[in-house]
């Protein structure tokens, strides 16, 4: 089964994604400049003071609910004109900081590694302008994948899986598998990935490294009728359920007593989820996708661990029963 690891992100908009990128601008700008003894940025808080009240002036107006349509028109021509001064500031703001860029580089030899952080940055003010320029000012709908969700966790995505009061989830799925004793085989970090594109990989992992395997089981989330085929060449016994409408076979088979006792099985990995969250894996803390890969890996990691103590413990109190018997005999 699959599920979504949230990145450690604030809700984003584009122009709260503006002023992130434009904060580290000038911040990356000033610390490369007090690093080389330059005075180009000395007033960097109050230069990010104003980047903020043109953020919150842009962010309070809200659009006019009044019947009178010239009531409307002005508030909107307000909003255009707060958007156009925001990235008016925060243009002039990245132009000084390409202007310190080349004196650093020219100036004081910086050798360009040294700008990495500052030139990420400045592209992702330029997306973000970019694009509130064409939302605002053009009328312009932005294509979900041009769009970033973070500039400082980039590999965020926006994930909405349908969950009763959970529109919306920003962070990445990560499917797992379980086997029948409650230990974790294996888990993927899916970038970029739906659970019907992992369902087969997931599988042909599994058989290299504990083949044979007698039963699989998935949700129907998982299910495509290329999956369908390919599992049943990998497992004995497939448990895939069907999207939709059913033919008279598939309805068949779903019936089978086989299909049914397993498919009451799949409850456990929902279980090891319901357990890994609980345990810190609802959030990632980490940053970057390497932190990302690594914290569900050792989450993975402890949830095996913490399995198997539970079943030496119980070992053990089993064993103590038994003596306790004994003595009682």
């Amino acid at each position: 089964d699959s599920f979504v690891v949230e990145t450690d992100v604030h809700f984003p908009t584009d122009i709260n994604l503006l002023c992130d990128a434009v904060r580290k601008v000038i911040e990356t700008s000033a610390g490369l400049c007090e690093a080389e003894d330059l005075s180009d940025w000395r007033q960097s808080a109050y230069n990010v003071r104003c980047l903020k009240q043109a953020y919150r002036r842009v962010q309070t107006l809200k659009r006019s609910n009044a019947k009178d349509e010239d009531k409307r028109a002005v508030r909107a021509e307000e909003i255009k004109q707060a958007h156009r001064d925001y990235l008016e500031l925060a243009e002039s703001f990245l132009a000084r900081a390409r202007e310190t860029r080349r004196r650093l580089h020219i100036g004081c030899a910086l050798p360009l590694a040294a700008f990495s952080a500052l030139d990420d940055y400045i592209a992702h003010s330029e997306r973000q302008i970019d694009q509130i320029r064409r939302r605002v000012l053009c009328g312009e709908r932005i294509p979900h994948a041009e769009k970033v969700f973070s500039i400082f966790e980039p590999h965020t995505e926006w994930i909405s899986k349908g969950k009763a009061g959970v529109p919306v989830e920003l962070g990445l799925r990560v499917a797992i598998t379980e086997d029948q004793y409650g230990f974790i085989l294996s888990q993927r970090v899916m970038q970029h990935e739906t659970d019907d594109q992992v369902a087969v990989p997931l599988v042909e992992g599994l058989v290299s490294d504990f083949s044979p395997l007698a039963s699989v089981s998935f949700d129907k989330g998982f299910h495509s009728p290329a999956n369908q085929q390919r599992l049943a060449e990998l497992v004995d016994f497939p448990v895939l359920p069907k999207k939709g409408k059913r033919s008279v076979a598939e309805l068949e088979r779903e019936h089978d007593p086989r299909f049914i006792a397993r498919r009451h099985q799949h409850s456990a990995v929902e279980s090891a989820i319901n357990a890994l969250e609980a345990h810190g894996l609802d959030r990632c803390p980490d940053h970057g996708i390497d932190g990302f890969r690594r914290y569900v890996a050792l989450a993975v990691v402890g949830r095996n661990v913490h399995r198997l103590g539970a079943i030496l413990l119980a070992q053990e109190a089993e064993a103590e029963r038994r003596r306790g018997r004994k003595r009682a005999a």
